[in-house]
């Protein structure tokens, strides 16, 4: 249990749910923004890369920069203020895709890396108590439910140029959340410990397997967070229903973050990552064949609460157990880079290529097939959970 008092949980769980605010109408509508610009859409799916593209060098060189000084609240600060004058830059569209590609790379430089860095230090305060890290982590979920609905019913009505507005004004909460954490810096005996090295580490197959899973499995969901608005636009919802529906898949993530401490010690961790890639299929496969019914899109949007809640919590569970103490920043920053990094740019621009090509239906097949390798991945850190347990000394991993 973690011995943390109330008042820094409280300042992480601001700093969630307002950098999900932000996330929770920047990434729903940001295609539908530049779709309203003319863009075509493989154009789109360039752009919208650039946040993975930035996930690929920007963790890891923020986590090694705040390893190195100590100052990770400080760097959260910056990082917050830059985003925010760069969004500045979007109201100045008509500068074409090699400009909002300019102003994206700077911004996203800046962001995607904010949550690798807060989640290291939550998965440390909250000393592997999942209960509370779900109680912490569902106010990021609360503010991205707020602002996909309220920011779904605004652009319905007002169309998308506000959508400026709204990237401007969410950061500037972000900022606001990063003041109130406390003003802590890690002491020297503390970052001396980063240098132990990681290679040792990533050489274990159980580690290279998590990765492969992990790999996957986010590849596959960037069918979702990339294309999902355009694919539901292109059947004829409007802005209102897709803003419903991501809006019930961030209300399934909610209730699972806060009743996950009930379930998460059931099973071992590399069964929940397999259980999670099962979910990944299906809810993939349903979008994909079902479309058109909205009885099925809700039950795949049901389904993000295993997909993304119960995973992401099993990969922030698995990545602290496999990278211990000074190696936990890396660890996170490797999470991200791997997964919303690579994973993230060739899924979603793999699925911009197909989308374009053939249509948005087989590019959800591709989707599913991608979730059904990262779940026989996922089978196979199962598999080497038990050869450890059944050997002299086993790691644990739940």
């Amino acid at each position: 249990m973690s011995s943390a008092g109330p008042r820094p949980l409280l300042a992480f769980a601001a700093l969630s749910a307002s950098y999900f605010a932000h996330i929770g109408f920047f990434n729903p509508y940001l295609p539908l923004w530049l779709k309203e610009l003319g863009l075509p859409i493989f154009t789109i799916s360039l752009l919208t890369s650039v946040q993975s593209v930035t996930r690929v060098f920007a963790p890891y060189a923020w986590g090694a920069l705040s390893d190195h000084t100590g100052e990770r609240v400080r760097l959260l600060r910056i990082s917050a203020a830059v985003a925010c004058c760069a969004a500045l830059g979007l109201w100045w569209s008509d500068g074409g895709a090699w400009w909002l590609a300019a102003v994206l790379l700077l911004m996203f430089t800046h962001t995607s890396s904010m949550m690798s860095l807060t989640e290291a230090a939550m998965a440390h305060l909250v000393a592997g108590d999942w209960g509370r890290y779900g109680r912490i982590r569902l106010w990021g979920s609360a503010g991205f439910l707020l602002t996909v609905f309220v920011a779904g019913a605004w652009f319905d009505r007002f169309g998308m140029g506000d959508f400026p507005a709204w990237t401007v004004i969410t950061l500037l909460l972000v900022l606001w959340a990063t003041l109130r954490l406390p003003d802590t810096r890690e002491p020297a005996t503390t970052r001396e410990r980063v240098r132990e090295p990681v290679w040792p580490v990533l050489r274990k197959p159980e580690v290279r397997w998590f990765f492969a899973a992990l790999f996957f499995h986010v590849s596959a969901h960037f069918a979702i967070y990339g294309f999902l608005s355009l694919y539901l636009d292109s059947l004829g919802y409007d802005k209102a229903m897709i803003g419903f529906l991501w809006g019930l898949s961030v209300a399934a993530e909610i209730v699972w973050f806060f009743a996950q401490g009930r379930w998460m010690a059931r099973l071992p961790m590399p069964r929940w990552l397999w259980l999670c890639g099962l979910a990944a299929v299906a809810r993939m496969g349903l979008t994909a064949g079902l479309g058109g019914w909205l009885a099925a899109l809700v039950l795949a949007q049901l389904l993000h609460g295993l997909s993304f809640a119960a995973h992401h919590t099993t990969c922030v569970a698995l990545v602290s157990q496999h990278f211990p103490g000074g190696l936990r920043g890396r660890g996170q920053a490797l999470f991200t880079v791997i997964g919303y990094g690579f994973g993230g740019v060739f899924g979603i621009l793999a699925g911009g290529a197909v989308a374009q090509q053939v249509g948005y239906v087989p590019m959800y097949v591709a989707a599913t097939c991608l979730s059904l390798a990262g779940t026989l991945c996922a089978w196979s850190v199962v598999r080497r959970h038990r050869l450890l347990n059944q050997s002299p000394g086993p790691m644990q991993a739940s």
